[in-house]
């Protein structure tokens, strides 16, 4: 969400205090609006977007009615002369020096809660309190203010099963429903779109609607679970990365590497549709008895022999209707067209991760979070596969899917070999067949 708000939106209309408006959104936006972009921000404009953040996350927790903020009455008086973030800081750390939070009893006495009804007076405290959430209790006392603003009844009823614990043990790492918490403002435990019904009177629950922020796992890759379109296609080209004991940032500083051409749009029209009538939990497969409803609801016009051949067996995978439809003229709602290439997509995306890593070599060895810029193609996805080798993006393609809007379609495929680390493993759950190149070491998702 912070980078929402360093690279997309920047906080106009907000009513900031005097010493957060000396850097207006102005000379950000000159600063984000190049292709070859510095990533550097000011002061205050990090402050703002650390602000906006926060209160969007806890404002989305709160069903945008009211957000609870927990904080730590240590009775700490900030100084005057403490205008500095590191003076801020300092103060704080050294009060927290002589206070043990060895216990939950022990925590309790020092918490205290405070709710809001309105973003304005929600942004004035968090700015006010600033300090204590860069502190290390900071993070607790965040999880604990999106925790209350969602409510703890609330809480329980989003999980579907109360008895397990929010953080795992013996790390201390998020559980799933604490991302999503943080992401969709409910605490639902699974990553797909909307709830399943299992069968037997339960439902999975899974994310209720279209999120501001996304997310990609390396667990898709390995197949032990399916992100929905919800969480793949954020309304920012923003993704928080889970890996097995990690999470990660991956984000593009251009919104339009998102957009879809027709038969892109049409494709993945269709496996929604596909996917609303699979009930394996991801499977990739429905009865044969649902495919008719799903040429009807799609206004696909289908020959009765090739219908018949479809399903023959019990039931269809999705690879089967992908290839069927692709024999079907775009014209009679298939995927069938006489441009078949459409064209590379060719775009950059970077990869932060926080956990200071090793850069550098001989004297100049430094440990530091890492910021890898990738290269990224990706073919067309009705493309078939053994067509591959041989496919060369046409130069007519680039009109199709704007290419000089920072997505580039009409240069052909760099020759360089593609490299491989787990990152393009989740790259490729968001977009199939990608391939990735990069500068130095391979960007890390651990």
């Amino acid at each position: 969400m912070l980078l929402k708000y360093l690279l997309f939106e920047h906080q106009k209309g907000q009513s900031w205090p005097s010493e957060l408006r000396s850097t207006s959104s102005a000379s950000c936006n000159a600063s984000c609006g190049s292709q070859d972009h510095v990533l550097v921000f000011s002061d205050a404009q990090r402050t703002r977007a650390l602000l906006s953040a926060l209160s969007e996350i806890l404002w989305l927790a709160g069903g945008k009615m009211k957000a609870v903020v927990a904080v730590l009455d240590t009775g700490i008086v900030m100084s005057e002369d403490a205008v500095r973030e590191e003076e801020q800081d300092e103060v704080i750390n050294q009060k927290l020096e002589g206070i043990s939070f060895n216990s939950a009893l022990e925590l309790e006495r020092y918490l205290r809660i405070c709710t809001f009804t309105s973003m304005s007076s929600l942004l004035q405290q968090l700015n006010t309190l600033l300090p204590i959430f860069r502190s290390r209790v900071g993070a607790l006392l965040f999880l604990f203010s999106a925790l209350l603003s969602r409510g703890l009844e609330a809480i329980q009823a989003d999980r579907d099963d109360p008895g397990q614990s929010l953080v795992t043990s013996p790390f201390g790492h998020a559980s799933q429903e604490i991302v999503n918490l943080l992401i969709c403002g409910h605490a639902v435990p699974e990553v797909f779109d909307g709830n399943m019904d299992v069968g037997g009177g339960m439902t999975v629950k899974g994310i209720p609607s279209k999120v501001e922020v996304g997310f990609l796992t390396l667990l898709e890759a390995f197949k032990y679970c399916t992100v929905g379109q919800f969480l793949k296609r954020p309304k920012w080209p923003i993704w928080v990365v889970g890996s097995e004991s990690h999470y990660t940032v991956l984000f593009a500083l251009q919104n339009n590497i998102q957009d879809e051409n027709e038969l892109e749009d049409r494709e993945r029209r269709i496996r929604q549709a596909f996917d609303a009538h699979d009930q394996s939990g991801g499977g990739g497969f429905i009865v044969a008895s649902s495919v008719r409803q799903l040429l009807h609801d799609m206004d696909i016009i289908m020959p009765m022999d090739m219908l018949e051949s479809l399903c023959a067996n019990e039931f269809v995978v999705w690879n089967e209707l992908w290839q069927a439809l692709h024999q079907i003229d775009k014209s009679k709602g298939g995927l069938k067209s006489a441009d078949s290439t459409g064209g590379v997509k060719q775009f950059e995306l970077y990869h932060f991760n926080g956990i200071a890593k090793t850069v550098g070599n001989g004297s100049s060895v430094q440990q530091r979070p890492r910021l890898t810029k990738l290269r990224v193609s990706v073919p067309p996805k009705w493309t078939p596969e053994e067509y591959m080798m041989d496919y060369k993006p046409s130069a007519s393609a680039n009109d199709a899917t704007g290419g000089s809007m920072g997505v580039d379609t009409q240069k052909s495929v760099k020759e360089e070999p593609a490299q491989h680390a787990p990152i393009v493993d989740c790259i490729r759950t968001r977009w199939e067949r990608a391939s990735c190149n990069w500068v130095g070491d391979a960007p890390s998702i651990v």
